[in-house]
């Protein structure tokens, strides 16, 4: 197993730092559809994942794979245009790497959003999904391994993972920008794809207590957790979760719904990175 200490970590932070004009105050993440939002960013930096030392590759398609740093409402952001997932091949103690660098380089916060397919059966595509939990029953953990003690414990606490404070900003936020489409708070059911779950596996998730299901998200909240970084986590329904509806699922479905909320999910987010302190 590659030896992920803190000088592996800091090679990617100091090559990034080196080449901006300040430290980043905040990172958004951004997931499956939702690359738009990086244009609203002005005075942009643009750095390749390829040309960061020691930092992952994004082979998802709709994922550009690219670091953009600039102004957001105010704040100095770095902004991750695609994301990496265990689905693609790394493990998840690769996947704990853009928290831990977001860390070293200064960030005290991040925004993390997804993709995610609607478990409960009171939302609908195009509501948008505040993270205050989620499930995982996969037993992998992005903490494996031996512990770098310069970034956080080796057992650490996950209840209040997903800031309640942002989790209240946010909703805040989306009645004053006045969505079209309800905003909700719920829990987040982590399933490893890349296949769609069955029907079967969300009416358990159901059961369990999960509102939206999704393939990414965990391992960067697990990560800032040990860290001791906030985070804010906000799922867009893009389909209805498989067995809600009596139609087949697919990847195209996604794009489409996510490229029909662009536009109010960049106008919700700007708000939010506009109201933290």
């Amino acid at each position: 197993m590659q030896p992920y200490t803190i000088e592996f970590y800091r090679a990617s932070a100091d090559y990034l730092l080196a080449r901006l004009p300040r430290k980043p105050e905040i990172a958004l993440v951004l997931g499956s559809s939702l690359g738009p939002l990086a244009d609203e960013i002005e005075d942009r930096i643009v750095i390749d994942y390829a040309d960061i030392p020691n930092f992952l590759r994004s082979t998802v398609e709709s994922h550009a794979g690219k670091m953009i740093f600039g102004r957001l409402a105010g704040k100095y952001v770095a902004c991750m245009s695609g994301r990496f997932h265990y689905y693609e091949g790394y493990e998840f103690e690769q996947l704990a790497a853009p928290i831990r660098v977001f860390k070293l380089m200064g960030v005290r916060a991040a925004i993390l959003t997804n993709a995610a397919g609607a478990v409960n059966t009171a939302y609908r595509v195009g509501d948008i999904m505040v993270v205050k939990d989620h499930i995982k029953l996969a037993g992998m953990s992005p903490m494996r391994g031996p512990n770098l003690d310069e970034l956080g414990p080796r057992f650490f606490d996950t209840s209040e993972m997903y800031a309640p404070a942002l989790r209240t900003l946010a909703l805040e936020c989306a009645e004053r920008v006045g969505q079209k489409y309800r905003t909700h708070e719920g829990v987040y059911f982590y399933f490893a794809g890349p296949q769609f779950e069955t029907p079967a596996e969300i009416r358990a998730a159901r059961i369990l207590g999960g509102d939206a299901v999704g393939m990414s998200t965990v391992t960067e909240a697990l990560t800032a957790a040990h860290c001791g970084m906030d985070i804010l986590a906000l799922s867009l329904m893009t389909n209805m979760a498989a067995g809600v509806l009596p139609q087949r699922l697919s990847g195209e479905e996604v794009s489409a719904a996510g490229a029909e909320a662009a536009q109010r999910f960049k106008a919700l987010v700007r708000e939010i990175v506009g109201a933290m302190a």
